[in-house]
């Protein structure tokens, strides 16, 4: 068997890709949930002394515009830029799905890089990646009630026919950062959810 290094090495073109703390969510979209846990995994950076980067990971980037995935990955990752700003830092890569969990992690090493360190509240994806060789940090799910992705893209479908700027931005804010509820206005990011079918929501 080919070596892990070797193998690493030729999957991200021959140069060594640094090992990171991940995050990895669909981001469908940037809410207050996604903002807690990349807030949780800079403490453990900082807590720990840790000298490795952020890696945000944005998976189901190739999906198609749907009710379930209505931004598209280049305008998550504008979202989450947004809410970052200048002070937070952390890279940011796009993921594709794979569609057979045993070899995801496998997979997405290819765009996030070898085995590091992955803050997550799933313990389905804590439990794949240790299984991968990586270390695995749970956070627990803070108001899991509200910041659940499909009750967010249900209330901004709601909001998708409402022409009351103010209106739509009091009722996001409870649930989005003020960057990414100013993105999606600036950028029509609400009003095509009003044109989507009702169906079966995944978490995200």
């Amino acid at each position: 068997m080919e070596p892990r290094t070797n193998v690493e090495q030729r999957l991200h073109g021959g140069l060594k890709v640094e090992s990171a703390l991940i995050v990895l969510g669909r981001f469908q979209p940037f809410h207050n949930g996604h903002a807690e846990l990349i807030n949780a995994a800079i403490s453990y950076l900082k807590i720990g002394d840790l000298d490795m980067p952020l890696r945000i990971c944005i998976g189901s980037s190739e999906a198609e515009q749907t009710l379930e995935n209505p931004w598209s990955a280049n305008e998550r990752e504008e979202m989450i830029r947004a809410w970052l700003g200048d002070d937070l830092k952390a890279e940011i890569v796009q993921v594709p799905d794979l569609g057979d969990p045993p070899n995801y992690v496998q997979h997405a090493e290819k765009f996030h890089g070898p085995p590091g360190i992955i803050l997550t509240s799933d313990e389905e994806t804590a439990k794949l990646y240790v299984e991968a060789e990586w270390m695995a940090v749970t956070s627990d799910l803070v108001n899991r009630e509200d910041w659940q992705g499909w009750r967010v893209r249900a209330t901004i479908q709601m909001m998708s026919t409402v022409s009351d700027v103010n209106g739509i931005r009091s009722v996001l804010t409870e649930n989005i950062p003020d960057e990414v509820v100013d993105w999606l206005i600036e950028n029509d990011g609400i009003k095509r959810l009003a044109f989507m079918g009702m169906g079966g929501e995944p978490v995200g």
